[in-house]
């Protein structure tokens, strides 16, 4: 199996850069959009579990759109193969001391690279 292949890198990367200018825009749309609508989906928050594409777009249709501003730090994307990839990082929020990190597993469905798994916890 190749790990890293530049194309495939570079593909993840920027699926991973657009849900990172989604996120701290609340541009709902593209969340949605990058997520996998399956069942099978899933996304452990900070303080909520969801599971399938249903609960994380309604948990996303409202969910606050203010202070979503963050910076990320030591984010690491690894691609299995053509069709596989993790994202993993970690974020900062404007005004919090806080550390949270995020997790993606991507995958290559034929509408594009989806998150198929996300978890997103914050250090106490």
């Amino acid at each position: 199996m190749e790990i890293n292949n530049p194309e495939v890198l570079a593909d993840v990367t920027a699926a991973f850069e657009r849900y990172e200018v989604a996120l701290v825009t609340n541009d709902v749309a593209v969340l949605d959009e990058l997520f996998w609508n399956s069942p099978h989906t899933l996304r452990y928050g900070a303080t909520e579990n969801l599971y399938g594409f249903d609960a994380i777009r309604a948990f996303r249709a409202g969910r606050p759109a203010a202070g979503l501003a963050r910076t990320l730090g030591k984010t690491v994307i690894t691609c299995y193969g053509r069709d596989f990839a993790t994202a993993n990082t970690e974020f900062h929020r404007s005004g919090s001391d806080r550390t949270g990190r995020q997790s993606q597993t991507w995958l290559r469905t034929p509408e594009g690279w989806r998150v198929v798994a996300a978890h997103v916890s914050l250090l106490a």
